[in-house]
């Protein structure tokens, strides 16, 4: 299983494949799985490529999710080695994509081909959903196979997502849920004119600082068990002509919150233009949803996963809903239980990106022992 993985995850970090353009990733593993007896759908959108295999035609369905494509190398010349040689030093495999997440897209394949070779006739089905649109606007991607899949009434039972959750040691946290993103782009409207005559002007930064203060400081939950409190940021704030002598018409205001289940987005929508109409404001906003959040107990996958880490890694994961966003948010919307585990995340998006050759073998044992569990 480890040389199946290591030759596997070379292949595919030996493709630039810059999100969204997939460069033949997705080609290679539906070759290998065709092999096998799996199903191979395409489920192309625009200029993004979607892979949906199958072995099996029963419930429960239980599926591997992934993407093969990354985000930029950068400057090539910062690399101790190219970015896209996958070279092996020592242990580790170095390449962008390593970790995050052809390592433990190669680990997903491998280890539903040795459980398809081992239980021809398992129950259920095994799946792997492959996207080339997770790291850039995944507008065509995870999403529209979710929207295509609930349309014909197949849905996910159980899904595995391989994003790279462990942080120390393999396979110390799993994330079980994560928090929603929401995005809010703020013009707030004055009246343009000259510094020195004030009074024929309406500044919109100043009419904004009570309301600015109140919405960076307001206390939208306490969080609970499973998440921490909802959070808000300013990303962007922009007034002015760049001269010094015009008092600004208008003033941008972009913040993100990351939000808990205490809240919905209806709620936090509500809650600021509230705000906004107590202070006066003149303004237009719009609002961008990435994802809502969602949360999974501990149920059979939990328990598996869990179950299975224990006994090969010697760990007691902790499962933890922090961090950014994935394409589990997409999956979650199905109804099934998902989590995420991962090699670990320390060299995701940097220069030398790696993982550890080993922590591959070992999830690849990992993942097949999940999949003994559930089917």
């Amino acid at each position: 299983m480890k040389n199946d993985i290591l030759s596997l995850a070379q292949n595919l970090i030996r493709r630039p494949s810059i999100s969204p353009d997939d460069q033949g990733c997705q080609q290679v593993i539906a070759e290998r799985l065709e092999k096998l007896g799996f199903s191979i759908e395409w489920l192309p959108f625009n200029d993004t490529l979607n892979l949906w295999a199958k072995h099996g035609t029963t419930a429960p369905i239980f599926a591997f999710a992934g993407h093969t494509d990354v985000v930029p190398a950068g400057d090539e010349n910062q690399w101790t080695y190219p970015p896209f040689s996958a070279e092996i030093v020592g242990d580790m495999l170095y390449g962008r994509g390593a970790a995050d997440m052809k390592g433990s897209l190669a680990a997903m394949v491998v280890a539903a081909e040795e459980f398809v070779k081992a239980n021809p006739n398992h129950q259920g089905t095994v799946a792997l959903l492959i996207t080339s649109d997770e790291e850039a606007a995944a507008k065509d991607g995870t999403v529209r196979v979710v929207e295509t899949l609930m349309a014909r009434g197949e849905n996910i039972d159980y899904c595995l997502v391989g994003e790279p959750s462990s942080s120390q040691t393999l396979g110390d946290m799993v994330k079980n849920g994560r928090r929603g993103s929401l995005t809010g782009n703020l013009y707030i409207q004055g009246i343009q004119g000259h510094v020195a005559y004030p009074h024929l002007a309406e500044n919109p930064v100043h009419k904004a600082v009570p309301f600015l203060q109140e919405l960076t400081t307001y206390q939208w939950d306490k969080g609970n068990e499973f998440f921490p409190p909802t959070s808000l940021q300013i990303a962007n704030i922009q007034a002015g002509t760049g001269s010094n002598n015009v008092i600004p018409g208008e003033l941008f205001v972009q913040f993100n919150l990351r939000y808990c289940t205490e809240v919905t987005d209806d709620i936090i929508k509500n809650k600021v233009a509230e705000m906004l109409a107590k202070h006066g404001l003149k303004y237009c906003i719009e609002w961008n949803l990435s994802g809502k959040p969602f949360l999974t107990k501990l149920n059979k996958l939990v328990q598996a996963v869990v179950e299975a880490l224990e006994k090969i890694v010697n760990i007691s994961p902790q499962l933890d809903t922090g961090g950014g966003t994935s394409d589990a948010r997409f999956i979650a919307l199905m109804g099934g239980e998902v989590v995420e585990l991962g090699p670990l995340n320390r060299t995701i998006h940097k220069v030398d990106e790696c993982v550890s050759v080993t922590d591959l073998a070992i999830l690849g044992k990992v993942y097949k022992s999940i999949l003994e569990k559930l089917l």
